[in-house]
């Protein structure tokens, strides 16, 4: 299988890469700039290509979009990236508005998986310019479900990791690495069943509680027309 992993230079992006091209597929890597490119391709040697773009800038993801393209059609998408401890709009940029984007201007793959987090459970519904870390990791759960709603051909489900040992996690989190990249991975390549699903939230291959404003379609609605506003992209 063909899989794009954003935000793989390291952590959570990285491992899910290593296990893909471990198993054989052909995984496109993306960093955010050519420096954590050359990182990425250094630890993942087995890549097949690596693409750069700056995820806070809404024109390079855009372009992004359109070098991923060039590859064809991906089988899966993992939407890894992500950031944690920044500002209000650099969170909305990486976090809601660059899956989106991407998602949008991509041939349709066969399978979209998105991380989002369980601290999404305390995330507001109604849609805000100026978002926390929790707000955007509501965003992609809504985002996952409405594509499941929208387009029942693709696969699309969010995952909670947990908190794990990352740089991003710190190296005081309690939960197992290795089962925070396990789902993602499952979900890319699995023909098990209970991976072939749409519109679920994972946390370790299992469904798991979530907040239920995500099913509101209204409010899924409402958030794809934000996103199309800011973006100048329509789903």
């Amino acid at each position: 299988m063909k899989i794009l992993v954003t935000g793989s230079a390291d952590g959570l992006g990285q491992l899910a890469a290593k296990q893909l091209i471990k198993d054989g597929h052909k995984v496109v890597l993306h960093a955010r700039n050519t420096a954590r490119g050359e990182q990425a391709l250094k630890a993942l040697p087995g890549a097949a290509n690596l693409l750069t773009a700056d995820l806070a800038d809404i024109e390079e993801t855009k372009a992004l979009a359109e070098q991923a393209n060039a590859f064809g059609v991906f089988d899966a998408v993992i939407h890894n990236a992500g950031v944690y401890q920044t500002g209000a709009q650099q969170l909305l940029h990486v976090n809601t508005l660059a899956p989106y984007i991407l998602t949008a201007l991509m041939h349709r793959p066969a399978r979209l998986i998105y991380l989002s987090s369980g601290m999404h459970l305390s995330g507001r519904p109604e849609w805000t310019d100026k978002p926390s870390y929790s707000d955007t990791k509501l965003h992609i759960l809504m985002l996952a479900k409405a594509l499941a709603r929208k387009w029942p051909e693709v696969y699309a489900n969010a995952v909670d990791p947990g908190w794990v040992p990352t740089k991003m996690g710190g190296a005081g989190a309690p939960d197992d690495l290795e089962l925070g990249y396990q789902t993602q991975v499952w979900l890319a390549t699995s023909n098990d069943p209970g991976a072939l699903v749409s519109g679920q939230y994972f946390h370790h291959q299992k469904s798991a509680r979530y907040n239920k404003s995500a099913d509101d379609i209204l409010l899924q609605d409402h958030l794809l027309a934000e996103c199309a506003r800011l973006t100048g992209v329509k789903l």
